[in-house]
């Protein structure tokens, strides 16, 4: 059992919660909930104050903390660390790239792209910050503004939460939760209250982030239905919207992340891409591929000048670029980084047994890459139809209405009525996707880190989502909570920033770690050569070890009368030089750990683990095709805390053996020591 499976108090097959965790957000949660509902018109005044102080006072932290995050990311994707996997040497991802992006693009911000795919480019186009109103100048800032909010920053933002989380949890064994993040700097502490306090923080700002999503999202949903069938838009039809797409979220959220996440994020995909190919095909083509290549140069020449920019020799008008900033930039900023522990620990779980490079770079481009082709299918093609004349209304309804902009962009090309219709069925499977996936981050945070929690725990995180949802948009505390919830980015970057330090830290230890590995040392005591040594009789001794594939009786047996002895003899001397020693066998491994105190600790495993048999013979190649189904052989590997070592002890003597945790405890020590 691990420290943090014995830290976090209930667990058992009914109940699988962190008690101070659990209640204390439980709590927290009633009372805003109740405080902005009772007094929804104080609340509101008094959170958005809170935000625009912020807003107005940190902006400079704000815009400065996203640009080390954006350089960071990168960095770390280009740099040598980048081999490093979230997870164990020999571990592999456990999702194809397709499920990968298509569960990052639907809890990251798939949702946002129908909203505002259509409304912000136009609304920029009509009210540009640094631009005549309705020109070709105003068309090129707002697309350019557009990718600037919806690029690089806001995956970096979620990149570099995952990749914190899934480092320290998947590489390190610590909990899949906030608190982890802070590990490199306070140590154990975090299974103490500092560490209930952050994951409180996380799990009351995840449910009232998905909350406020919901509760204004199922106006777009409800402006879609008006639109397909006439149903009135009002709180009744928003309240079953919530209660129905609750449902469904509750749905997919028990059945688990392979069977229903991945599958929904899987359809919304395919969904998307259809509805993209199907706009770029019937409206204008040739421009909208050259208006991408443009957008993207322009976006990509003046990132670090937009990275920077505050405006802050302009004038302080209430229509300037300081108020635009204030209202956009800022306020996008911020509401990344107040969603990102949600969706940073949501990617981080799907993410286990990729590389660091592989993991920012697929998190950063990919995602990136088609939400900017997104927005510019569909906000080109609306501005040019407003600049052509075609549907020159178009920016009034957007200003009076942004729910309904996307229907009212779609009324202008053919078969607008079912598209619609896949348009309002794409916004509510983003919503459940956000949700349930909302769902299994609350419950996990909740729990300690724990993925398996009992399905009354899930069933309860998501049903309080969409209560939250539908008591703040009937009291009109929506807009007060998500004020609260933007404001709250505040402290999270600041925790943020130092967890970024902790990580550069811990993946110094770790590039040491594996130079030291690379360091030549003083031989062991036994005479060998490669990895395979046999236990005598010379170079056909060692030949019959390479061409022999054991099955897993006889690798058993080896585990049982070499290694384990080996090991237990081991400890025993370890012992008598006064270090903390412990032996520990499963049915199929044995490994030692020699504890260090403050240092880090060594662990040193033997495993069984079974792989196709080669066919290298004909009488092989027979065997296999009679025998498919048993054609398996074993290996005794070796595996260290960092992972499995990729090579086979089969055919070495207790001695050898004995030699080879030698060999290896020496290249830690001798790490520990290039560490001072």
């Amino acid at each position: 059992m691990t420290e943090h499976e014995q830290t976090f108090g209930v667990n058992s097959d009914k109940v699988k919660i962190n008690p101070p965790v659990f209640y204390s957000a439980v709590a927290i949660i009633a009372a805003l909930v109740l405080f902005s509902a009772i007094f929804g018109d104080t609340a509101e005044r008094f959170f958005s104050y809170l935000q625009t102080q912020v807003i107005q006072e940190a902006s400079w932290f704000y815009i400065l903390t996203v640009a080390i995050i954006l350089t960071l990311v990168v960095f770390l994707g280009l740099s040598r660390y980048g081999e490093i996997k979230l997870g164990p040497d020999h571990s592999e991802p456990d999702y194809s790239y397709t499920s990968w992006f298509a569960m990052l693009f639907s809890a990251g911000m798939g949702i946002g792209l129908m909203f505002f795919g259509v409304a912000e480019p136009v609304t920029h186009f009509t009210s540009p910050p640094m631009a005549d109103p309705g020109t070709i100048d105003a068309a090129r800032e707002a697309m350019k503004a557009t990718f600037f909010h919806w690029g690089l920053h806001a995956w970096a933002i979620y990149a570099i939460v995952g990749l914190i989380l899934g480092y320290f949890s998947f590489r390190h064994g610590l909990p899949l939760t906030l608190r982890s993040a802070l590990y490199p700097l306070i140590g154990k502490r975090i299974y103490g209250p500092i560490g209930h306090a952050v994951d409180v923080f996380a799990v009351v700002g995840t449910v009232f982030g998905v909350a406020t999503s919901l509760g204004y999202g199922v106006q777009q949903v409800n402006a879609g239905l008006n639109y397909l069938f006439g149903i009135p838009v009002n709180e009744y039809v928003q309240v079953g919207l919530i209660v129905g797409i609750t449902s469904l979220a509750t749905i997919s959220v028990v059945t688990g992340l392979d069977a229903g996440i991945r599958r929904l994020s899987e359809l919304n995909l395919g969904l998307a891409f259809l509805l993209l190919v199907f706009i770029l095909a019937l409206g204008p083509t040739v421009f909208l591929l050259k208006a991408y290549v443009q957008n993207l140069g322009a976006y990509l020449s003046d990132l670090v000048s937009m990275t920077f920019n505050l405006y802050a020799y302009e004038p302080k008008t209430g229509s300037g670029p300081q108020a635009w900033i204030g209202g956009w930039t800022l306020l996008y900023w911020g509401w990344w980084l107040s969603w990102s522990p949600f969706v940073g620990l949501f990617i981080a779980r799907i993410s286990r047994g990729r590389t660091i490079r592989e993991f920012t770079m697929g998190v950063m481009l990919v995602p990136a890459g088609f939400t900017l082709f997104w927005m510019t299918v569909f906000g080109d093609s609306a501005i040019k139809m407003i600049m052509d004349n075609s549907f020159a209304q178009l920016g009034q309804i957007v200003s009076d209405d942004k729910s309904v902009a996307l229907f009212r962009f779609l009324e202008q090309f053919p078969w607008s009525g079912f598209v619609s219709g896949v348009a309002t069925l794409m916004v509510v499977v983003f919503f459940v996707t956000s949700s349930d996936s909302g769902s299994m981050v609350v419950d996990m945070l909740a729990s300690g880190g724990h993925d398996d929690t009992p399905v009354w725990q899930r069933i309860f995180w998501a049903s309080t989502e969409g209560i939250v949802a539908m008591a703040l948009m009937l009291a009109g505390g929506l807009g007060a909570l998500q004020s609260a919830t933007i404001a709250s980015a505040l402290p999270f970057a600041i925790v943020l920033m130092v967890a970024c330090f902790g990580l550069l830290r811990s993946l110094r230890v770790e590039q040491i770690r594996q130079q030291s590995f690379r360091t030549a040392v003083a031989p062991p005591p036994t005479i060998h050569v490669g990895h395979n040594r046999p236990a005598g009789g010379g170079w056909k001794a060692r030949l019959k070890t390479m061409v022999h594939f054991p099955i897993r009786a006889r690798v058993l047996e080896f585990l049982e009368t070499t290694a384990k002895p080996a090991l237990e003899a081991v400890a025993e001397e370890l012992k008598s030089h006064g270090l903390d020693v412990t032996v520990s066998h499963e049915d199929d491994r044995s490994y030692l750990d020699v504890s260090h105190d403050k240092e880090i600790d060594f662990r040193y495993g033997v495993r069984v683990r079974g792989y196709t048999r080669p066919s290298i013979t004909i009488r092989q190649l027979d065997h296999a095709k009679k025998h498919a189904d048993k054609d398996t052989y074993y290996r005794a590997e070796v595996f260290l805390s960092e992972g499995g070592q990729d090579y086979d002890l089969m055919g070495y003597t207790k001695d050898q053996v004995i030699a080879d945790v030698l060999d290896q405890y020496e290249k830690h020590m001798h790490f520990l020591h290039m560490l001072r």
